[in-house]
């Protein structure tokens, strides 16, 4: 996994934060698609060279916000159990809801969906390794990308109606479902903490057979 190179001068930060804090603003109000980089410097005050001195477009400007978070997640999975990322990006969500919500929300646009997505995807297939499911006929990779697309279907359904519903609530949920799946993946009922009879997938049920057609 690549890292995010994150800026460390304070006024550069002050100047991305301002700007992105601006795109956030708009794409909520009119939606991705009607918000260009000029909306967005007249919304932030700044000039557009000013912009593109920061960021290449819109993309990175919005995604800019989670390079600190990725670098973050990326250092508690290094060092800690395996999802052990989710509760703090639950939590992270819930404290900047207008960010991800311009996101990964309706009003998002498809290909900052799948810089997301893209972002949750490598720490879900990092975990999966350090629980010991391997890629063999792309195990890994496909376990990883359904987990993927259930944790952010969850995340969006739940800052939208949380409820009341703590961060390590839906976290713990979510390892509870992942548990199940994780554990189609031979050897690793034990692992995991599932029944070893749990971990055998089932055998696929047989194709029926269709009649052989009769000639004429």
């Amino acid at each position: 996994m690549t890292e995010p190179k994150v800026p460390t001068d304070r006024r550069v930060r002050r100047t991305r934060r301002l700007l992105r804090d601006a795109l956030v603003n708009l794409i909520l109000e009119r939606g991705w698609d009607n918000v260009t980089v000029q909306d967005v410097c007249a919304e932030a005050d700044v000039g557009r060279s000013t912009f593109y001195v920061h960021f290449a477009d819109k993309e990175e400007a919005l995604l800019s916000g989670f390079e600190e978070l990725h670098v973050a997640l990326a250092e508690i999975g290094q060092g800690g159990e395996a999802f052990a990322f989710l509760r703090p990006l639950v939590e992270h969500s819930q404290e900047h809801v207008k960010l991800f919500r311009a996101v990964v929300g309706r009003q998002s646009g498809p290909k900052l969906q799948a810089r997301f997505g893209q972002v949750v995807f490598e720490l879900m297939h990092a975990d999966l390794g350090k629980l010991g499911v391997e890629d063999h006929n792309q195990q890994q990779t496909v376990l990883a990308r359904f987990l993927c697309g259930g944790f952010i279907e969850l995340l969006i359904n739940w800052l939208d109606h949380p409820e009341g519903r703590p961060a390590a609530a839906l976290s713990e949920t979510f390892v509870q479902f992942a548990k199940g799946a994780i554990a189609t993946c031979e050897p690793l009922g034990k692992r995991v903490g599932v029944a070893p009879s749990a971990a055998k997938p089932r055998p696929p049920a047989p194709i029926a057979k269709l009649p052989a057609r009769r000639r004429p």
